[in-house]
């Protein structure tokens, strides 16, 4: 006997509750906060010793400082568990520095950076939550982005774009801490990479799966024609991104490629606290070919980050790159 087909499940009815009255295990309140340029991290990267990570450290520096004064992009990639320790402030002040050209980020940035700037909480206590059927159902969250997703395929612009848009057109207490709104703000482009199912927000009512997918096609597009921008000398950063990014991150490259730019001399680096198989294929030695280089740094990045953003701003004037 043949067994009865069964109908998907729909997300019709699910019971949600305000984003509001969630505990959040991160706030705003204990975010870090960028460092004034000081001769003290010159002096403490020439200390460093020309081996291994050290030399790679003081190498990757002066790589990325010689493509901003070359005008070459620097494109920054994350995954959403560096908003979550608290780095927003450290990135927006590289991006208003101009170390910082571009971000791409999966889709749970959108999520967490929303959060943020909505309520300044975020990251839920998932195990806690799960039991009850409670994780994820945060009402304005859904909602919200949903519509930022739905606004986004209507206007054929991407997702980064248009969650962008939304957040610093809004009047929520933490908008200035979003890296998306500031991206908004200073005209940087935000590209937002989905996997279908891997969100949240994918099982709210409110989410369209057609304007989702269409959104971010043509957010890989626009990274796509960012990374044009890296030809002879870019840099590419993937921080804490261990699938979404490196795999979204080499198709963007052999397409970039296959229509006629070479991106000779790419230069890539992995920020991560653990060795993983895809950002060091498809980021830090696939990619780079011969005069290229890649780099892959070890070390949490409530830690790395801070010490990598204030070595960089040490190399040259505040607002001169």
């Amino acid at each position: 006997m043949r067994s009865k087909k069964l109908a998907p499940l729909s997300p019709a009815g699910l019971k949600t509750y305000s984003l509001k009255s969630r505990k959040s295990r991160v706030s705003v309140r204990s975010f870090g906060r960028p460092v004034r340029p000081a001769p003290a991290f010159q002096e403490f990267v020439r200390s460093l010793p020309d081996i291994l990570a050290g030399g790679d450290f003081q190498e990757l520096l002066g790589l990325w400082r010689r493509a901003r004064r070359r005008g070459r992009g620097v494109l920054f990639g994350l995954g959403a568990h560096v908003i979550k320790v608290g780095l927003n402030p450290v990135l927006i002040d590289l991006m208003e520095r101009g170390w910082i050209t571009a971000l791409a980020m999966n889709g749970a940035g959108i999520i967490h950076d929303f959060e943020v700037a909505f309520c300044g909480r975020t990251s839920e206590d998932v195990g806690r939550q799960l039991g009850g059927g409670r994780f994820g159902m945060a009402r304005e969250t859904g909602e919200l982005l949903s519509r930022a997703v739905s606004e986004a395929a209507q206007g054929n612009r991407g997702l980064g774009e248009s969650v962008g848009d939304m957040i610093a057109s809004s009047r929520w207490p933490h908008r200035s801490r979003s890296l998306l709104a500031a991206a908004h703000r200073l005209g940087l482009p935000v590209t937002v990479h989905v996997a279908i199912g891997t969100d949240i927000i994918h099982f709210h009512p409110a989410m369209n799966g057609r304007d989702l997918g269409q959104a971010s096609l043509t957010d890989f597009f626009l990274l796509s024609s960012e990374l044009r921008r890296l030809n002879d000398g870019g840099v590419f950063i993937n921080c804490g991104s261990a699938v979404i990014l490196p795999e979204v991150f080499l198709k963007a490259v052999t397409f970039v490629r296959n229509r006629g730019f070479t991106l000779e001399g790419l230069v890539t680096a992995v920020f991560d606290f653990h060795h993983h198989y895809r950002p060091r294929q498809n980021v830090t030695l696939r990619p780079v070919g011969a005069r290229g280089r890649g780099f892959y740094f070890l070390g949490h990045h409530e830690l790395m980050i801070p010490l990598l953003a204030a070595c960089l701003k040490s190399l040259a004037a505040p607002g001169r790159v």
